[in-house]
């Protein structure tokens, strides 16, 4: 089966306007927009900058209409799904804002309904579940033959049919879902959600996914975005499978997973593969597999941050209470850089080679990261990281495990520390932690860490408060 490839770039840009760069080159910005809007700045038109120039680019939506994307010079623009951004000047480009009509989701039918139009804008009216019109005939166990939904976008027939609409939960949740698809590739709720697609505000509780290969609760492959999201599931495939992604090349963000996944290699809580950004993410419950296996992503090309995994976790090779493997082979998506920062893991992690609290197997960078995981093994067994490639591939920085809780004395890089040690915050404040020490129950935002000193152990600022 032909698979398609694709090379994940991040470019990162400077915001607000800046002079020209030195050269004397000159370029045009060409700027038009579709019906239901406008560009209110610069305008619309042509317009000519000096090289280098990072130029404001504010659209309004039309009432009625919502603001979808830009089109033209995606590498060049920060943020293409903004109405207000910046896109910086290398050469002439010509750029539209896109505008829609919102389209309401109903029932099941609606839902169902968005495979006609996949660029389109999606907003969710309502809780959908086996109560809802359409379920029996769509997304329930008799559906389809028993095979359940059919997930929207997919690589499977002679023509993809990909994604690249917005659909916005509006905080309501898709429950009692249904796929029992075993020989099938790219299954979830969404099957494909390419550059430029995205969902947000969005739960899928109560589910059973099962699949073959790229499976996750929500979205199997994403190279799009998935923000404020979140499932509730059991989810069973092959290769990269996960509770929220299958595969993730894009971005995911403020999300989360509970249930159990398992599969084969590439396996993970939250996402199955990794070669794009997961920040701010957790995950809770158990994750079975046998070759990178991971609380919250089972291998990683990409990057993690402000992440954690609390559960357990069982595999045979490159098993890591957060991460599996840190910088994988991944044949689907080419990641670019590997690392996993500000992140911990909590809980079991079974395995029998390459078996680590936080990471099975490194080959990356790891940094201001720790572990409180217990964790069994035979060969390359590590309270942080089981096996660690050094000579410059593998890094530790400024990490720490448990040498109480994980039963380890030793790890293949990072720092043990007893119980009462990781409950202090000069343990963390002395290797330059953004860490500050709060009262019980409370959070201080303006710091990546917080600790109630000589009580807990570390934890983000983001996370809700017990």
């Amino acid at each position: 089966m032909k698979r398609i490839y694709i090379l994940l770039i991040t470019v990162t840009l400077l915001a607000g306007m800046v002079g020209c760069s030195g050269s004397g080159e000159s370029y045009t910005l060409t700027i038009t927009s579709t019906p239901g809007g406008s560009v209110v700045e610069p305008g619309e038109g042509t317009f000519t900058y000096d090289e280098g120039t990072v130029v404001n680019l504010v659209a309004e939506a039309d009432e009625g209409y919502q603001f979808v994307n830009w089109y033209g010079g995606l590498l060049q623009i920060a943020d293409y799904r903004a109405d207000t951004t910046t896109i910086i000047m290398e050469n002439d480009y010509y750029i539209s804002a896109n505008f829609a009509v919102p389209i309401l989701v109903w029932d099941w039918y609606d839902l169902n309904a968005i495979r006609d139009v996949l660029g389109g804008i999606y907003i969710l009216m309502n809780d959908l579940d086996s109560t809802t019109p359409g379920y029996e005939e769509l997304a329930g166990p008799t559906a389809n033959q028993g095979k359940g939904w059919q997930p929207i976008g997919s690589v499977n027939g002679s023509l993809p049919e990909i994604f690249v609409g917005i659909l916005d939960g509006g905080g309501y949740e898709i429950c009692d879902l249904f796929i029992n698809r075993p020989d099938t590739f790219d299954v979830g709720l969404f099957g494909i959600v390419y550059f430029g697609g995205g969902i947000t505000n969005l739960g899928v509780v109560n589910a059973t996914v099962t699949g073959h290969e790229w499976v996750g609760g929500l979205v199997a492959l994403s190279v799009g975005a998935v923000n404020n999201s979140y499932s509730v599931a059991s989810v069973n495939g092959t290769d990269y499978v996960g509770g929220l992604v299958g595969s993730n090349g894009g971005t995911v963000s403020n999300s989360y997973s509970i249930g159990n996944v398992t599969g084969n290699e590439s396996v993970g809580g939250l996402v199955g593969g990794n070669a794009g950004i997961v920040s701010k993410c957790h995950s809770t419950g158990s994750v079975t597999g046998d070759d990178r296996i991971g609380g919250l992503v089972g291998g990683n090309g990409g990057v993690v941050n402000d992440c954690h995994f609390t559960g357990n976790v069982a595999g045979y090779e490159r098993v890591g209470g957060l991460v599996g493997e840190n910088v994988y082979k991944n044949v689907h998506i080419y990641g670019t850089v590997s690392t996993v920062s500000n992140s911990y893991s909590a809980g079991s992690v079974t395995g029998d080679q390459s078996a680590g609290g936080l990471v099975g197997e490194n080959w990356g960078t790891v940094s201001n990261s720790y572990s409180t995981a217990s964790v069994t093994g035979e060969v390359y067994v590590g309270g942080l990281i089981g096996l660690n490639y050094e000579n410059g591939y593998g890094i530790v920085n400024n990490s720490f495990w448990d040498t109480e809780t994980s039963g380890r004395a030793t790890s293949d890089g990072g720092t043990g520390k007893t119980t009462a040690e990781m409950q202090d915050i000069a343990t963390f404040s002395g290797a330059g932690w953004d860490i500050i020490a709060v009262s019980a129950g409370s959070t201080n935002i303006t710091y990546i860490w917080n600790i109630v000193d000589n009580v807990t152990y570390p934890f983000l600022s983001w996370e809700p408060v017990s």
